[in-house]
């Protein structure tokens, strides 16, 4: 890690790190310094590009973002610095299942899940974050009408991951045409992890779910 990141890890993270040691706010807004209409989630989001762009794409967004590795988050502190986002943007550097235990019900716009480790080797399976007491999670804290949208270029965690989503009652795929899951959804500014796939010839899938 630069000596640049590792300072941020000591003086801008604890900062922006959310304290789950007390409730939640009733209005996730409130964890924000500015003003904002709406709050979506990012699960494992890597080096941060995602999270970056659509903090910079849309100013009345809040953002709360979640990356156990130290790297990731290091990456994500410092273009949160560069592009002066501290205001919009909360961090979790832990594993995302006590902070979705910690949010209020009903209090998400929308929660990605993008490029998760898809744990190939079939004894693995049990590892992979999409499950039912997940997906449960997920339904709790989205708004009715809000999206789970989740992308990987593994084919068997897509079929997995859809199959376990049409089996979910509270969730409506909103695919019309094979399109609307080979194509990135509007504002996709692409990530390293997809950019490798595409380099090792996997193709990646892209899918939107409605809270009903």
């Amino acid at each position: 890690m630069r000596d640049g990141h590792s300072d941020l890890m000591e003086t801008l993270l604890p900062q922006l790190a959310l304290d789950l040691s007390g409730p939640a706010p009733a209005e996730l807004g409130r964890l924000f310094d500015v003003p904002v209409t709406r709050v979506h989630l990012e699960s494992g989001f890597g080096g941060g590009e995602h999270l970056i762009a659509m903090a910079l794409a849309d100013p009345d967004l809040g953002l709360i973002g979640v990356e156990p590795f130290v790297n990731g988050m290091a990456k994500a502190l410092a273009a949160i610095e560069r592009h002066g986002l501290a205001g919009r943007i909360r961090l979790h550097n832990a594993d995302s299942v006590p902070l979705l235990d910690w949010l209020p019900p009903a209090s998400l716009d929308r929660l990605y899940l993008l490029y998760p480790d898809p744990w190939p080797k079939k004894r693995h399976w049990k590892r992979r974050f999409v499950d039912r007491a997940n997906l449960d999670r997920i339904a709790r804290v989205l708004r009715p009408g809000a999206e789970f949208r989740f992308a990987s270029d593994w084919a068997d965690y897509v079929d997995w991951t859809l199959a376990r989503l049409l089996a979910h009652e509270a969730f409506r795929w909103t695919a019309a045409t094979a399109d609307d899951w080979r194509r990135p959804w509007d504002g996709w500014p692409g990530t390293r992890y997809e950019a490798k796939a595409l380099r090792e010839g996997r193709v990646p899938a892209y899918l939107r779910v409605e809270r009903r």
